[in-house]
């Protein structure tokens, strides 16, 4: 592992725990060059699947970077880790359990929309209005206004 330092290529493991209910390891590592400590993540990689973007590129599924997208729209909201590591496995285990090797972002998007409407409207609002790339107001005001009569329609029944 090359030190974020000082890029010396030697290092010694000082702590090891299993996190995330056994799917990484967490490890503390300290550079023999010049002592800074620093923590890597080892997690198992299933299978080689390929998430394909609006414009045609390919990129590897990585649940570090949908972690990073749903915590930034769950900020701030009574969402513990707990429940973003639940969603996470949800839609890692969908994408896992699908035939084809390339998903389109879209379908992955939905997903992870649908999933954190049911958890927290505003993370929902919120990776919406990314994922969607709302131009306006108006887009916004469209997109709340269609969750607030589907929860209408959901209370009415």
């Amino acid at each position: 592992m090359r030190c974020p330092q000082c890029r010396h290529v030697e290092d010694r493991v000082i702590d090891t725990r299993v996190c995330r209910g056994g799917e990484s390891i967490r490890r503390r590592r300290e550079c023999l060059g010049c002592g800074h400590r620093f923590t890597t993540y080892e997690v198992i990689v299933r299978t080689e699947k390929q998430i394909v973007k609006r414009d045609g590129r390919r990129e590897d599924f990585d649940p570090e970077k949908l972690r990073t997208g749903i915590r930034r729209a769950c900020g701030k909201r009574p969402i513990s880790t707990d429940e973003i590591d639940r969603l996470i496995r949800k839609v890692a285990a969908y994408i896992e359990q699908r035939p084809d090797r390339e998903i389109p972002s879209q379908d992955l998007g939905e997903m992870i929309m649908n999933e954190l409407k049911d958890l927290d409207e505003v993370a929902y609002v919120r990776f919406a209005s990314v994922y969607r790339h709302f131009q306006d107001v108006d887009d916004f005001v469209h997109t709340v206004r269609k969750l607030t009569d589907q929860q209408d329609e959901a209370t009415a029944e």
